[in-house]
């Protein structure tokens, strides 16, 4: 566990399997943290993972400034860690939110890239038209959070549909996930929404076709909505594997971390 001054704000990262031949860096999703990654980490003692809280997320600072969330300074930021860390090439893997910025900086900076692993995730929207309405919807929700609290939010946010395969997991596990998003800050989600929200991220779309190197979409299929974004983005990928785990929904990492953590190391490996 270490903290780094990265551009100004100080970033909390966790590394695991220090020895590890390989490298993995992990990137959570919005309500997420490092905390998100440990098991995975804990079934790759062959692979050294580098996870990152991202901003506004976990231990790492919040900025006053909505531009500070920005896709371009997050990318900014990841590429500044990595200069910190001494780190060439390396897999690089995203879940949900932590898909898109993995993506676009994979875009960014494709040198930096051996493999890449987007689990859950999209390249952001493609019209102006479904960016603005999806834009003013996440301001709503971030307006939200910092009038009722967090607690009023993560209440309403693990019972979104998007969740409901969850609901059959094991308290354990329930509550560890719970506890991750309790442990957020409501300013450092807002911002995350209107900086960095699906609607105000550059979309990527037309872009997939530049990309040179392999990539491998993960989905489970009680996802139907990411099952078939991924279908889409598999077509317009030059090097691209796409698995779906059966009975998994969004996070599949939770969902079935056995199968997610093979599916990994064998890619990786």
């Amino acid at each position: 566990m270490t903290s780094l001054l990265i551009r100004g704000l100080k970033t909390h990262v966790d590394i695991w399997n220090e020895t590890g031949s390989y490298t993995l860096v992990a990137l959570h999703g919005f309500t997420g943290s490092t905390a998100t990654w440990y098991n995975l980490a804990q079934s790759l003692p062959d692979v050294r993972v580098i996870a990152i809280d991202l901003i506004g997320h976990g231990q790492t600072a919040t900025p006053e400034q909505i531009k500070r969330f920005s896709m371009e300074e997050q990318l900014q930021d990841l590429e500044e860690l990595f200069c910190q860390l001494h780190m060439e090439k390396f897999t690089l893997l995203g879940y949900s939110m932590g898909g898109r910025i993995a993506l676009s900086y994979a875009i960014a900076f494709p040198d930096r890239i051996q493999k890449l692993i987007l689990e859950s995730a999209s390249p952001g929207l493609r019209t102006v038209e479904e960016r603005r309405e999806r834009s003013e919807r996440d301001d709503i929700l971030a307006q939200k959070i910092i009038t009722n609290g967090l607690v009023s939010f993560v209440n309403s946010w693990e019972n979104i549909p998007l969740f409901g395969s969850q609901r059959h997991l094991p308290d354990t596990v329930r509550k560890a996930i719970r506890a991750e998003r309790l442990s957020q800050r409501e300013e450092g989600l807002a911002g995350s929404l209107r900086g960095v929200g699906t609607g105000t991220q550059p979309s990527n779309w037309h872009l997939l076709d530049r990309l040179e190197i392999s990539v491998l979409l993960i989905t489970g299929s009680l996802d139907e909505k990411f099952c078939k974004i991924a279908l889409e983005m598999k077509a317009l990928l030059k090097t691209v594997r796409h698995m779906t785990v059966i009975d998994a929904g969004h996070a599949i990492h939770v969902e079935n971390p056995a199968e997610f953590a093979t599916i990994v190391e064998e890619y990786i490996t």
